[in-house]
């Protein structure tokens, strides 16, 4: 079981509870039957040094029918709680997913301790008249150098300005007006098993921003092994090993 990833410079996606396994969305779908499956019993894995579950292939094989069918409420059965830091546009991306979702989130009304900002790997502007997205990442030259200079003196003149903002008596939560888009924020995150599947082949997409890429991927890492065989029907992934 995977509990913690670290992404990008200095965010995460770190595990905090989940209810239910591959069985819970087996028994949503049969109860319309009013049908119960159980597990098959434990055996002791060579490999791994534990012993597992092991789900019946009929089982296994409904699970694959109500992902390639798209009966997604069996899997809204299951829930999963991330811890997440990640920079505010980054943040503002994900929570554009909104259905089967809820969050909480660090505020800085009350928070004031030091902010981080993500100090990004830069990729060019699109080309072919595309209006969002981004190149390959940009060769380490002298422009390259050059904006690496001025992000780093701008975000280097926000914080100065928060701080002396806070130390002259300013409202926390008018303060944090001067932080930049690339202040890392933190968040619970709350969501069902098909509300994650939904961010991750969206955000997983090579279409998507690359740095949420990054995050779709870090929380696949930390669901699969929860949802082995469910995870791997939503996504198309091979299964990871059981929790």
């Amino acid at each position: 079981m995977i509990k913690n990833v670290i992404v990008l410079d200095n965010g995460f996606v770190q595990y905090v509870s989940h209810m239910g396994d591959d069985l819970t969305v087996v028994n949503a779908a049969r109860v319309s039957f009013n049908k119960e499956s159980k597990w098959e019993g434990d055996y002791m894995d060579s490999d791994l040094m534990f012993h597992k579950k092991q789900m019946d292939p009929r089982d296994e094989k409904l699970i694959a029918y109500l992902a390639k069918h798209k009966h997604w409420t069996p899997f809204a059965h299951p829930q999963i709680t991330l811890r997440i830091k990640a920079p505010i546009f980054v943040r503002t991306q994900l929570f554009k997913h909104k259905v089967g979702f809820t969050e909480n989130e660090v505020s800085r009304r009350y928070v004031s301790d030091p902010p981080s900002v993500y100090f990004p790997r830069w990729r060019g502007k699109p080309t072919n008249g595309a209006k969002q997205g981004s190149e390959d990442f940009m060769p380490v030259d002298d422009d390259y150098n050059t904006v690496n200079r001025h992000y780093e003196l701008t975000v280097r003149e926000a914080l100065l300005t928060y701080d002396e903002l806070l130390k002259r008596g300013v409202a926390p939560e008018q303060a944090r007006a001067v932080l930049p888009q690339g202040t890392y924020t933190e968040w619970w995150w709350t969501g069902s098993l098909s509300a994650f599947a939904r961010v991750y082949a969206q955000r997983s997409d090579p279409h998507a921003q690359w740095e949420c890429q990054q995050y779709a991927h870090a929380m696949s890492a930390i669901i699969a092994p929860l949802f082995p065989h469910c995870w791997a029907a939503l996504t198309a992934k091979p299964p990871a090993p059981e929790a």
